[in-house]
């Protein structure tokens, strides 16, 4: 009988110390958004995204950081419901000002480009007028040239915008004289350059810039990580290297962070 006893306690502290040391499940909200998030299937999603999550459960084991799918138009919901704890890749600026989360500065910088196609004797003044172009745009997307209002109807009517749910599908109107003008994000733009290679020649990209936009993690209250236990994770990450390595191929600026936390101006949704 003694042994018996001795056996169940010491499994009982065997589930103790599993339970004690088991990681802290970080739910992260995923959304279509090439090159950051790409999913194939409803099982499987790949991109940036899953890159930095694999990168923040290697560098420690106190969180399990997973990927949670949601959508652009959702993610805010999800976020104040609680069924995801944290959206990354955000800007406190792109709705986010009545939701109880605090924003984590993740010192990487994208930007929003126009492209043409390439034309004989077509040069960079082509992107000075946008109005009478065609243009094609993701919608729900906020740019700057449009004062970031992302009303359809108001898109439509106003720019003769073309609104679409993917980069790819916008190029490809560029490229077949279905429009005019794409905005692109510079980092999806190089992957899918990247991708299709035959076209890069028959592109024109815009020296001008439609936004700089800095990325930020929204941090829920009441998550199982802090912002500053998230901060510090990232800085590990990007001391290590680990952020060049996975955002630089895509023309995505790993910057230092600054104290300022709050978001740039010219910021799109």
């Amino acid at each position: 009988m003694r042994r018996w006893v001795h056996g169940c306690v010491g499994a009982l502290c065997l589930l103790l110390a599993d339970f004690l040391c088991a990681a802290e499940v970080v739910k992260v909200g995923g959304a279509h958004f090439p090159p950051y998030v790409i999913k194939s299937n409803l099982q499987e999603s790949s991109g940036l995204l899953p890159q930095l999550l694999d990168a923040l459960n290697q560098a420690q084991s106190e969180y399990e950081f997973t990927m949670l799918p949601t959508a652009i138009v959702r993610r805010f919901g999800d976020l104040q419901r609680g069924r995801i704890d944290m959206a990354i890749f955000e800007n406190p600026q792109w709705g986010w000002q009545d939701i109880d989360a605090e924003a984590v500065d993740m010192g990487l910088e994208d930007a929003e480009l126009f492209v043409a196609k390439s034309e004989e004797l077509r040069g960079q003044q082509y992107f000075e007028q946008l109005q009478g172009k065609r243009l094609a745009l993701y919608r729900g997307y906020h740019y700057g040239f449009a004062g970031f209002n992302s009303d359809p109807e108001f898109l439509s009517s106003t720019f003769n915008a073309n609104l679409g749910h993917s980069h790819d599908s916008n190029l490809l109107m560029v490229l077949r004289g279905r429009a005019d003008v794409a905005l692109v994000t510079r980092s999806n733009l190089y992957d899918f350059l990247e991708r299709n290679r035959e076209y890069a020649r028959q592109l024109l990209i815009s020296e001008r810039i439609d936004q700089v936009y800095r990325h930020h993690a929204m941090i829920r209250a009441g998550a199982p990580i802090s912002p500053e236990r998230f901060a510090a994770l990232l800085e590990q990450l990007r001391v290590s290297g680990e952020l060049q390595r996975i955002f630089s191929p895509y023309r995505i600026a790993v910057m230092p962070v600054v104290a300022d936390n709050s978001a740039t101006e010219n910021e799109r949704d």
